[in-house]
């Protein structure tokens, strides 16, 4: 019987458990063969910690060659095309012909989109940005800090909220809070708003309660940087001493021209089994887009990628072997929200209920740091 492939296309959360699960259930007549660019992964959720200074880089990253112990393939290499016509993937290093594919590509960031951007802020959405931004906090004497959200959509939604919480928390440590002001921008009405106005409010009143300015649907035209101000839509300037900016996102280029795109460039499929419109093909994670009561669409967040590859592999297995699929995604999840000094809040809910996503934010405490803490162990022990 002739060997068969499935390709995983993106090794981040989504991908590595997609790979994992797919070798452990398919047989030894089936290849698994995980693509990155990168041949380091990097913890995303705890480049926070990086930022205040808890985590070194190298202690959140670990060699995605030890995937290889496990039988999974590894190639390193851009992905330059996918065809699903003739269901092969050209990459800059081979071409890979597949039976199954799994694109997990992740949102890209691109900075370059909105001007100044670069030059101007910390960009607190890489490994590498998050630890200058580090430096820069740990130098800073007092000023105005700005967390920028520049445009929407973008992954992990809680992430400028709790860097403005951690921020606080730190300056106020180090007992520079009271020469410093901070305030949030974004083009949100509140935060998180694909979780509710329920949570928003909430999250809103946290901030309020540290002194911690929040600027609602206020989105960013450029960041003039030799002024040290961004510039919002309608010209107001907002000066910036410390600029910590969540970088624009977009589908992945090769995603785009993949056939299976909508107009946003993100890939639709369908909401419980993650099927695009060619059998045989998935995507799952930051790279799909998923839409939710309400008009809006399922946040972009590593605890649905890793939903949803449990699902896709539990699909592609059934389907390898003559089987019916029936593994689907509920559209459950949740996160944690860090405030910093050991404490955390938690969301949980479900995003496909009815009329409007149902989350419910669980009361702060040590306990839900301690909890992310053990999550992050877990993790990187658990997947690499």
């Amino acid at each position: 019987m002739a060997t068969k492939t499935v390709a995983v296309l993106g090794a981040g959360t989504g991908g590595l458990v997609a790979a994992r699960r797919l070798r452990r259930r398919l047989g030894d007549d089936h290849r698994v063969v995980l693509v990155d660019r990168e041949p380091t992964y990097a913890f995303a959720p705890s480049y926070l910690w990086v930022l205040t200074g808890a985590r070194r880089p190298a202690q959140i990253q670990r060699d995605l060659r030890r995937l290889e112990r496990f039988g999974i393939e590894l190639l390193t290499a851009d992905v330059l095309e996918i065809d699903t016509t003739r269901r092969l993937v050209k990459t800059s290093e081979a071409d890979l012909d597949f039976d199954h594919l799994v694109i997990a590509l992740g949102a890209e960031l691109a900075p370059e989109t909105l001007p100044g951007f670069a030059d101007g802020a910390h960009n607190i959405y890489t490994l590498a940005g998050a630890e200058h931004a580090g430096k820069a906090l740990a130098h800073f004497s007092g000023g105005h800090v700005v967390v920028l959200v520049s445009r929407l959509p973008y992954k992990c939604p809680a992430a400028p909220y709790e860097v403005a919480f951690l921020v606080e928390a730190a300056l106020r440590r180090r007992g520079v809070r009271d020469e410093t002001r901070i305030d949030i921008y974004t083009p949100e009405p509140f935060p998180m708003p694909t979780a509710g106005p329920e949570l928003g409010h909430a999250l809103e009143q946290m901030l309020a309660e540290r002194d911690i300015g929040f600027h609602p649907e206020a989105p960013a035209e450029r960041v003039d940087a030799k002024a040290g101000q961004v510039v919002l839509t309608g010209g107001t300037r907002v000066p910036a001493n410390l600029l910590l900016g969540v970088p624009p996102h977009q589908s992945p280029d090769v995603a785009r021209h993949s056939g299976l795109a909508a107009e946003t460039g993100f890939l639709p499929v369908d909401r419980a089994s993650l099927a695009t419109t060619v059998e045989g093909v998935y995507a799952i994670g930051d790279v799909t887009t998923i839409p939710i009561a309400g008009d809006k669409f399922l946040p972009k967040a590593g605890v649905f990628a890793h939903a949803e590859a449990e699902v896709v592999a539990k699909r592609i297995a059934a389907e390898a072997t003559g089987r019916v699929a029936t593994a689907s995604f509920d559209g459950k999840g949740a996160c944690f929200v860090e405030l910093g000094e050991g404490r955390a809040a938690s969301a949980a809910g479900d995003f496909y209920a009815e009329g409007a996503p149902r989350v419910r934010l669980r009361h702060p405490g040590r306990r839900w740091h301690l909890a992310k803490v053990a999550f992050e162990q877990y993790w990187l022990r658990r997947w690499l």
